[in-house]
């Protein structure tokens, strides 16, 4: 069974890439900033797509009560993503210090769009913490229980 990441999760990262992108064209310690941003993010968003934000497809399917037996292949993820939770978390924090380094050179330049861009991945990053982790790792408990 293939598991899918929810359109707007999936959309959403690819706009935080191009607007990556944008930040490191913008030059000078903008863009060496970005770089590094970009740097320490892009191991971290190639997990997050691999097990972390996949498990997520199955949310609406189980709310409405639908399991299959298939469904338990999704365990790898849900597992993967306990077992490495406290490193995501980590990656986290650097990808943050990163993310205010940007800040502080987008202030000093005063590009307010990359200082919001800096703020919008932060955002993202707490809601990965405080709800989408946490949800993936529900999907696996309960499927756990109902199969």
């Amino acid at each position: 069974m293939k598991f899918e990441i929810p359109k707007p999760l999936k959309v959403e990262h690819e706009e935080l890439h191009t607007e990556l992108t944008e930040v490191i064209k913008a030059g000078g310690a903008i863009g060496e900033a970005g770089k590094e941003v970009a740097r320490v993010l892009h191991s971290h968003f190639l997990k997050e797509e691999e097990y972390a934000l996949p498990p997520l497809g199955l949310l609406s399917v189980l709310a409405q009560g639908q399991i299959t037996p298939e469904m338990i292949e999704v365990l790898k993820m849900t597992d993967r993503l306990k077992a490495e939770l406290p490193e995501m978390l980590k990656e986290h924090r650097v990808i943050v210090e990163a993310l205010a380094a940007l800040t502080d050179a987008a202030k000093k330049e005063n590009k307010l769009k990359f200082v919001h861009f800096a703020e919008k991945l932060t955002l993202h990053a707490k809601t990965e913490e405080e709800v989408l982790y946490p949800a993936a790792l529900l999907v696996g408990e309960y499927i756990k229980m109902k199969i």
